[in-house]
């Protein structure tokens, strides 16, 4: 699958991969997606480039979101949960994949706090981000993008059955 976002402001393209990676000109960025992609376990390759920090991170998180949710298989475990420590940060990070869009959290960096809400409305799934402790900008951050990839990735492992009592929701449109 490939999904590309194309706005004035930037253009994003998502796509399955030999490996995890990410080429947004941003490389601290870069980094912490990279670092989402392999902890979660997705060899998803991201490409893209905006005017705007903020308009490339904003957009990055919507097209990673969106392409998450089309991957998500209808059996899939659903929750996911991770508490993970580097050095003085310590960051637990909760999630459901549902299909009920809802974030609740906050960084120490207001872009990266927007980011998780962007993807988790994108991705249509419930995320809790709490940082536990710590005081390193860098730590805290990483660690949250290493808690959130890991509950993805148990929350997108196939169970087999459909892990609702409402079973499978169909939509129809006319």
């Amino acid at each position: 699958m490939k999904l590309t976002r194309t706005t004035q402001e930037s253009r994003i393209t998502v796509l399955h991969a030999d490996a995890a990676r990410a080429n947004t000109g941003l490389p601290f960025f870069d980094h912490m997606l990279a670092t989402f992609l392999k902890y979660a376990g997705l060899k998803v390759a991201i490409e893209g480039k905006g005017d705007l920090k903020h308009h490339t991170m904003e957009d990055v998180a919507l097209t990673l979101g969106a392409f998450v949710r089309k991957a998500t298989p209808a059996t899939c475990v659903r929750y996911g949960e991770r508490v993970i420590p580097m050095d003085d940060a310590l960051v637990q990070s909760v999630l459901d994949l549902g299909g009920r869009p809802f974030f609740v959290g906050k960084l120490p960096g207001r872009l990266y706090t927007h980011w998780f809400r962007s993807f988790a409305t994108a991705a249509e799934c419930t995320l809790h981000l709490r940082v536990l402790r710590g005081g390193d900008r860098h730590h805290i951050t990483e660690a949250a993008f290493k808690a959130t990839g890991m509950a993805l990735g148990e929350a997108l492992a196939d169970s087999g059955t459909v892990f609702s009592t409402k079973g499978r929701i169909q939509w129809e449109e006319s």
